[in-house]
Protein backbone atom coordinates (compact mmCIF):
# COMPACT_ATOMS: atom_id res chain seq x y z
CA UNK A 1 0.00 0.00 0.00
CA UNK A 2 1.70 3.26 -0.78
CA UNK A 3 2.32 5.92 1.46
CA UNK A 4 0.15 9.07 2.64
CA UNK A 5 -2.99 6.96 1.58
CA UNK A 6 -5.60 8.22 4.45
CA UNK A 7 -6.72 4.53 5.30
CA UNK A 8 -2.94 3.53 5.20
CA UNK A 9 -2.78 3.40 8.83
CA UNK A 10 -5.53 1.59 10.08
CA UNK A 11 -4.97 -1.09 6.92
CA UNK A 12 -1.62 -2.06 7.80
CA UNK A 13 -2.65 -1.98 11.70
CA UNK A 14 -5.21 -4.80 10.80
CA UNK A 15 -2.86 -6.38 8.73
CA UNK A 16 -0.32 -6.57 11.55
CA UNK A 17 -3.27 -7.63 13.66
CA UNK A 18 -4.34 -10.54 11.83
CA UNK A 19 -0.64 -11.63 11.14
CA UNK A 20 0.41 -11.77 14.73
CA UNK A 21 -3.05 -12.96 15.88
CA UNK A 22 -2.41 -16.11 17.20
CA UNK A 23 1.22 -14.98 19.11
CA UNK A 24 -0.52 -14.39 22.58
CA UNK A 25 -0.28 -10.54 23.92
CA UNK A 26 2.36 -11.83 26.79
CA UNK A 27 4.81 -12.21 24.65
CA UNK A 28 4.44 -9.56 21.69
CA UNK A 29 2.50 -6.32 21.20
CA UNK A 30 2.15 -4.34 18.09
CA UNK A 31 1.27 -1.15 17.20
CA UNK A 32 1.52 -0.62 12.71
CA UNK A 33 5.21 -0.77 12.38
CA UNK A 34 6.50 -1.03 16.59
CA UNK A 35 6.33 -4.54 17.77
CA UNK A 36 7.43 -5.03 21.45
CA UNK A 37 8.56 -8.36 22.32
CA UNK A 38 8.79 -8.76 25.67
CA UNK A 39 9.65 -11.85 28.90
CA UNK A 40 11.25 -11.93 32.20
CA UNK A 41 14.47 -14.05 30.97
CA UNK A 42 17.07 -14.76 28.15
CA UNK A 43 15.67 -18.17 27.29
CA UNK A 44 12.10 -16.64 26.92
CA UNK A 45 13.12 -14.13 25.25
CA UNK A 46 15.38 -16.27 22.37
CA UNK A 47 12.09 -18.37 22.18
CA UNK A 48 9.54 -15.20 21.78
CA UNK A 49 11.73 -13.62 19.25
CA UNK A 50 11.84 -17.33 17.44
CA UNK A 51 8.30 -17.11 17.17
CA UNK A 52 7.55 -13.57 16.31
CA UNK A 53 10.35 -14.00 13.44
CA UNK A 54 8.76 -16.82 12.20
CA UNK A 55 4.98 -15.59 11.95
CA UNK A 56 6.22 -12.31 10.14
CA UNK A 57 8.56 -14.76 7.58
CA UNK A 58 5.46 -17.06 6.94
CA UNK A 59 3.28 -13.68 6.26
CA UNK A 60 5.94 -13.12 3.79
CA UNK A 61 7.15 -10.01 5.25
CA UNK A 62 10.45 -8.41 5.93
CA UNK A 63 12.09 -6.71 8.69
CA UNK A 64 14.79 -4.43 8.57
CA UNK A 65 17.12 -5.15 10.63
CA UNK A 66 18.65 -1.76 11.30
CA UNK A 67 15.92 -0.66 12.91
CA UNK A 68 16.17 -3.52 15.04
CA UNK A 69 16.92 -3.24 18.82
CA UNK A 70 17.39 -6.62 20.69
CA UNK A 71 17.56 -7.87 24.58
CA UNK A 72 17.38 -4.21 25.62
CA UNK A 73 16.23 -3.56 29.19
CA UNK A 74 14.51 -0.58 28.62
CA UNK A 75 13.14 0.53 25.35
CA UNK A 76 10.98 3.57 23.98
CA UNK A 77 7.33 2.86 23.16
CA UNK A 78 4.69 5.17 21.96
CA UNK A 79 5.88 7.87 23.91
CA UNK A 80 7.21 6.46 26.88
CA UNK A 81 10.05 4.74 28.34
CA UNK A 82 9.69 1.31 29.45
CA UNK A 83 11.67 -0.52 31.49
CA UNK A 84 11.69 -3.34 34.60
CA UNK A 85 11.10 -0.65 36.87
CA UNK A 86 8.20 0.90 35.21
CA UNK A 87 7.05 3.77 33.03
CA UNK A 88 8.11 6.69 32.45
CA UNK A 89 8.02 9.73 29.98
CA UNK A 90 9.98 9.88 26.83
CA UNK A 91 13.06 12.39 27.54
CA UNK A 92 12.33 13.43 24.26
CA UNK A 93 8.72 14.22 24.25
CA UNK A 94 9.50 15.88 27.23
CA UNK A 95 12.30 18.23 25.83
CA UNK A 96 9.60 19.80 23.39
CA UNK A 97 7.13 20.17 26.30
CA UNK A 98 10.12 22.33 28.56
CA UNK A 99 10.98 24.35 25.10
CA UNK A 100 7.73 24.70 24.81
CA UNK A 101 6.89 29.11 25.18
CA UNK A 102 3.72 30.45 26.41
CA UNK A 103 1.31 30.38 23.50
CA UNK A 104 0.39 33.07 21.48
CA UNK A 105 -2.71 31.55 19.96
CA UNK A 106 -5.62 29.05 20.76
CA UNK A 107 -4.11 27.09 17.76
CA UNK A 108 -1.31 26.72 19.72
CA UNK A 109 -2.20 26.10 23.06
CA UNK A 110 -4.32 22.99 21.42
CA UNK A 111 -1.43 21.51 20.10
CA UNK A 112 0.62 22.22 23.91
CA UNK A 113 -2.86 20.64 25.53
CA UNK A 114 -2.86 17.99 22.93
CA UNK A 115 1.15 17.01 24.07
CA UNK A 116 0.20 17.27 27.70
CA UNK A 117 -2.63 15.55 27.94
CA UNK A 118 -1.26 12.30 26.14
CA UNK A 119 1.08 12.30 29.98
CA UNK A 120 -1.74 13.54 32.06
CA UNK A 121 -1.45 9.91 33.92
CA UNK A 122 1.14 11.05 35.35
CA UNK A 123 0.18 14.03 36.69
CA UNK A 124 -2.17 14.61 39.59
CA UNK A 125 -4.95 16.93 39.89
CA UNK A 126 -4.09 17.45 35.87
CA UNK A 127 -7.35 18.65 35.27
CA UNK A 128 -8.01 20.71 37.80
CA UNK A 129 -4.46 22.51 36.90
CA UNK A 130 -5.12 22.89 32.99
CA UNK A 131 -8.77 24.17 33.58
CA UNK A 132 -7.96 27.84 32.60
CA UNK A 133 -5.78 26.63 29.28
CA UNK A 134 -8.84 24.61 27.98
CA UNK A 135 -11.57 27.44 28.84
CA UNK A 136 -9.46 29.82 26.67
CA UNK A 137 -10.54 27.42 23.59
CA UNK A 138 -13.93 27.32 24.41
CA UNK A 139 -15.35 28.61 21.30
CA UNK A 140 -16.04 32.70 21.69
CA UNK A 141 -13.86 32.88 24.32
CA UNK A 142 -11.45 35.94 23.60
CA UNK A 143 -7.62 34.75 23.99
CA UNK A 144 -6.50 36.90 27.14
CA UNK A 145 -3.55 35.17 28.30
CA UNK A 146 -3.82 36.45 32.45
CA UNK A 147 -1.79 35.14 35.02
CA UNK A 148 -4.17 31.84 36.17
CA UNK A 149 -2.99 30.93 32.48
CA UNK A 150 0.44 31.28 32.89
CA UNK A 151 0.41 29.38 36.44
CA UNK A 152 -1.40 26.72 34.88
CA UNK A 153 1.10 26.02 32.14
CA UNK A 154 4.09 26.26 34.45
CA UNK A 155 2.54 24.17 36.80
CA UNK A 156 2.17 21.65 33.75
CA UNK A 157 5.73 22.17 32.16
CA UNK A 158 7.29 21.60 35.91
CA UNK A 159 5.03 18.26 36.31
CA UNK A 160 5.83 16.60 33.28
CA UNK A 161 9.86 17.71 33.43
CA UNK A 162 9.71 15.74 36.93
CA UNK A 163 7.69 13.37 36.25
CA UNK A 164 7.36 9.65 38.44
CA UNK A 165 8.16 6.57 36.94
CA UNK A 166 4.64 4.72 37.31
CA UNK A 167 5.49 1.34 38.92
CA UNK A 168 3.70 -2.03 37.58
CA UNK A 169 0.80 -3.61 39.82
CA UNK A 170 1.65 -6.34 41.73
CA UNK A 171 -1.26 -8.78 41.82
CA UNK A 172 -0.37 -10.20 45.18
CA UNK A 173 -0.91 -7.08 46.73
CA UNK A 174 -4.27 -5.22 47.62
CA UNK A 175 -5.10 -1.54 45.44
CA UNK A 176 -6.02 1.70 47.31
CA UNK A 177 -8.20 3.64 45.49
CA UNK A 178 -8.62 7.35 45.89
CA UNK A 179 -11.16 9.15 44.97
CA UNK A 180 -11.83 13.13 44.77
CA UNK A 181 -14.14 15.85 42.99
CA UNK A 182 -14.54 19.54 43.14
CA UNK A 183 -16.71 21.64 40.98
CA UNK A 184 -13.61 21.45 37.69
CA UNK A 185 -12.69 18.63 37.67
CA UNK A 186 -13.04 14.48 39.20
CA UNK A 187 -10.20 12.63 39.87
CA UNK A 188 -9.25 8.76 41.15
CA UNK A 189 -5.45 7.05 42.24
CA UNK A 190 -5.10 3.60 41.97
CA UNK A 191 -1.96 2.52 44.38
CA UNK A 192 -0.51 0.09 46.01
CA UNK A 193 2.11 0.09 49.49
CA UNK A 194 5.55 -0.93 48.56
CA UNK A 195 7.55 -2.87 51.00
CA UNK A 196 9.13 0.76 52.14
CA UNK A 197 5.73 1.83 53.18
CA UNK A 198 5.89 3.85 50.20
CA UNK A 199 2.65 4.23 47.97
CA UNK A 200 3.35 3.71 44.35
CA UNK A 201 0.26 5.00 42.24
CA UNK A 202 -1.00 5.86 39.30
CA UNK A 203 -3.29 9.05 39.13
CA UNK A 204 -6.21 9.22 36.29
CA UNK A 205 -7.43 12.55 36.26
CA UNK A 206 -10.52 13.44 34.34
CA UNK A 207 -12.73 16.81 33.76
CA UNK A 208 -15.96 16.04 34.95
CA UNK A 209 -17.61 16.30 32.03
CA UNK A 210 -15.81 13.13 30.71
CA UNK A 211 -15.67 10.91 33.36
CA UNK A 212 -18.84 8.72 34.79
CA UNK A 213 -19.52 9.54 38.08
CA UNK A 214 -20.10 5.49 39.02
CA UNK A 215 -16.81 4.64 38.49
CA UNK A 216 -13.48 5.54 36.92
CA UNK A 217 -13.35 3.37 33.53
CA UNK A 218 -9.76 3.14 32.65
CA UNK A 219 -9.10 1.61 36.38
CA UNK A 220 -12.06 -0.84 36.60
CA UNK A 221 -9.78 -3.93 34.89
CA UNK A 222 -7.74 -3.80 38.21
CA UNK A 223 -10.07 -3.86 40.64
CA UNK A 224 -12.55 -6.38 39.24
CA UNK A 225 -11.24 -9.12 41.93
CA UNK A 226 -12.30 -6.76 44.87
CA UNK A 227 -9.16 -6.71 46.53
CA UNK A 228 -9.55 -2.60 47.15
CA UNK A 229 -9.54 -0.36 49.92
CA UNK A 230 -11.56 2.68 48.98
CA UNK A 231 -10.95 6.37 50.18
CA UNK A 232 -13.02 8.88 48.65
Amino acid sequence: MPFGLCNAPATFERLMERVLSHVPRQHCIVYLVDLRVHVGDFEGALRNLREVFATIRQAGLRLNPKKCQLFRRETAFLGHIVSADGIATDPAKIAAVRDWPPPTNVSDLRSFLGLVSYYRKYVQDFATIARPLHCLTDRGQPYVWDDPCAQAFNVLQTALITAPVLAYPDANRPFILDTDASNVGVGAILSQQSDSGEQVSRPDPFPPETLPVHAPPHLRDYVLDGGVAGDG
